[in-house]
């Protein structure tokens, strides 16, 4: 199973501000280096980018939810 995961600890989003829509829906096709969602640090948001082509299949964490470095937050599918 491909994951992508958290590069560094703090708050996941997945929309780039609240009355925005999110970067990606589950079941939508992503590129590498494709921004899919961001990770907030003292006030910095930084993106979260996908790393390989894939499939959303969903996210593992939920907007606002803690994550750690390495955590996985969303699991791909088959292309």
């Amino acid at each position: 199973m491909a994951t992508i995961k958290a590069q560094m600890p703090g708050v996941f989003y997945r929309r780039p501000a609240p009355e925005k829509p999110v970067y990606v829906e589950d079941g939508e096709s992503i590129s590498a280096g494709q921004t899919i969602a961001l990770i907030e640090v003292m006030k910095t948001f930084n993106e979260v980018k996908a790393d390989t082509p894939g499939t959303v299949a969903e996210f593992l964490v939920e907007d606002g939810d803690e994550v750690d470095v390495g955590q996985d937050i969303v699991r791909l599918g088959e292309t």
